[in-house]
């Protein structure tokens, strides 16, 4: 422990000064005298480029200052965790995401996973719906109900959570892109006020990030960058207003890591995106603390162990910082950065495709250690198609058996205090700041999306990694790193629903012929209207979807008023 003749600033740091100058001696020694072997000579690094020593002591985590730079659960600066008992008072959740064929198959599945053990629904949506295009739309045709569900009106919300309380369990929705979220959401709450069910009971998430549809867009056009920031920022202040319960935004990292970033950019990237909305609904009139506690965060865990560990804790740190240093929030709520963790899809390989169940679980268990409040274990299948009933059971158990054999649910942050993870959790947060940095210096997130800088940070990335797996560099097991030579492992391979396209136009021909078609125009026109003043559109979308607009309708508003916008692919 620290020496009393030190002095008061070496009296904050964990480690005698003598005593590590000793153990920086001996480690000399040893690596001189012990050290002999040739095997493992050379530099190692972390997935995201950091330099890993083969053995760590405390001198490279003696500048640390405990209370500072780490400090106890549930307390600033939150490195060890948001709440002070973490999983002994609250587990994480349980969410396996589901989501293909029309609401009524989903909502089955939704069913069978909360039977299971799940404790949230999370659903994903049809790449038609992703992209604002009813199910009878030309541009939807062989894709409806595919890759997720199709979501056409307030009527398919309503059968997508028949029978399920949505007052008592919480429901993340995948809506990837805001302009998809603001017409989801306003169905989804319209649809509570319907039930009789107050707005300020429902819990739940969306994920409404405008990089999704300007970073890693599901179409080569999509509504310009500003058009899309301002509806993420809609539906937040909508939220922050009238759903005191509700994450309106899951700041994405996990599509950013799968599209080609490292752990760092991902963090950053995220972080920079809650800076800039933060700073615009501070320009609406609203304060940081009548937002920023519902602000929530999704990461995506890789492989590299120790690295995940260490960058859900350097995320914690430096989001606590932002919101202290930056914005001065003064709600203890603000300060704390809560997170969904899914596992890494995109290290999911079809080549003996049960090793997966081995990838997830590790990167899985590496999101626990981690502090993350809600999970999705990805199913071994998932790089064939949607998983299927078996494989999604396996995931779940998967996450119970995290939660009660392994008992690393018992104490707080395990981890702590290993030379190794506090060094890399120190790094990783000085390198996440750099970044935040580096965006800001060229104008802010929006402004690197619309400049193209973002997508070539993407794309190089992308195309190293690549290459490193061509080359094997990057090892994959029974991919590139003892190739199989076994025949295929036979895969139950999950079929869609082959009538779900006509069910969806079934469904959308009755719709309407049955609503009041002029209501539904004159609430598009006001839609329209407002579409060009400095106004929060949530609540004239609530009223078209009440009025039976369906989604298409909606977003084609958006298309006409707001204009297309190309991705700077040069």
């Amino acid at each position: 422990m620290a020496n009393n003749n030190n002095t008061t600033n070496q009296e904050k740091t964990l480690f005698d000064r003598e005593v590590v100058q000793e153990i920086e001696a001996q480690k000399k020694r040893w690596q001189e005298n012990t050290v002999k072997e040739k095997d493992g000579e050379g530099q190692y690094y972390s997935d995201s480029g950091i330099p890993i020593n083969l053995l760590y002591t405390p001198d490279d985590i003696k500048d640390i200052d405990y209370l500072k730079d780490i400090g106890f659960s549930g307390e600033a600066p939150y490195v060890r965790g948001v709440y002070p008992n973490m999983y002994r008072g609250r587990l994480f959740t349980v969410r396996q995401i589901a989501g293909f064929g029309t609401p009524e198959d989903t909502n089955e599945r939704f069913k069978f996973l909360l039977k299971n053990g799940a404790t949230g629904t999370s659903v994903v949506l049809d790449l038609p719906t992703i992209r604002g295009y009813d199910s009878d739309d030309p541009e939807a045709e062989g894709h409806v109900g595919a890759a997720g569900v199709a979501i056409d009106s307030i009527e398919d919300v309503e059968a997508l959570y028949e029978g399920i309380p949505i007052d008592e369990v919480s429901s993340n929705i995948v809506t990837h892109l805001p302009s998809t979220t603001v017409v989801v959401m306003a169905m989804f709450a319209a649809m509570a006020e319907k039930k009789g069910i107050p707005l300020e009971k429902l819990s739940g998430t969306n994920q409404n990030d405008f990089l999704m549809e300007t970073a890693i867009g599901s179409s080569l056009e999509v509504l310009p960058p500003k058009a899309s920031f301002r509806l993420q920022c809609d539906a937040i202040e909508y939220a922050s207003k009238n759903l005191p319960r509700w994450n309106p935004v899951s700041y994405n990292g996990y599509n950013l890591r799968e599209a080609g970033t490292t752990a760092v950019q991902e963090v950053a990237c995220a972080i920079a995106n809650a800076i800039a909305t933060s700073e615009e609904l501070i320009r609406r009139g609203n304060k940081i603390d009548d937002f920023a506690k519902r602000l929530s965060f999704f990461w995506n865990l890789f492989n590299d162990f120790f690295e995940e560990i260490a960058k859900c804790r350097a995320s914690r740190l430096v989001w606590h910082e932002v919101m202290k240093d930056r914005f001065k929030a003064q709600h203890p709520k603000s300060h704390l950065m809560r997170f969904h963790v899914q596992t890494a899809g995109i290290t999911l390989t079809k080549v003996e495709p049960l090793n997966n169940i081995a990838r997830s679980s590790i990167q899985g268990l590496a999101a626990v250690l981690g502090g993350a409040q809600s999970l999705h274990v990805d199913s071994y299948d998932e790089a064939y198609s949607a998983p299927t009933e078996e494989s999604a059971l396996i995931s779940i158990r998967t996450q119970q058996i995290i939660q009660t054999e392994t008992n690393v649910v018992n104490t707080v942050d395990p981890l702590a205090g290993s030379y190794f993870v506090e060094h890399l959790t120190q790094e990783m947060a000085q390198r996440i700041r750099a970044y935040i940095a580096e965006i800001e210096s060229r104008g802010g997130l929006v402004s690197v999306v619309e400049t193209g800088w973002l997508h070539r940070e993407i794309s190089d990335f992308a195309y190293q990694m690549q290459k490193d797996i061509e080359n094997g560099k990057h090892k994959i097991v029974g991919l590139n790193y003892f190739p199989t030579e076994q025949a295929q492992t036979k895969v139950e391979v999950f079929r869609y629903p082959e009538t779900a396209e006509y069910r969806q136009k079934e469904k959308l021909e009755k719709l309407r012929k049955k609503r009041n078609q002029e209501k539904v125009e004159r609430a598009l026109a006001v839609l329209r209207q407002k579409c060009h003043e400095d106004v929060n559109l949530m609540p004239y979308i609530k009223e078209a979807v009440l009025e039976y607009a369906t989604l298409g309708e909606i977003e084609e508003v958006f298309r006409e008023e707001f204009g297309l916008w190309q991705f700077p692919l040069a």
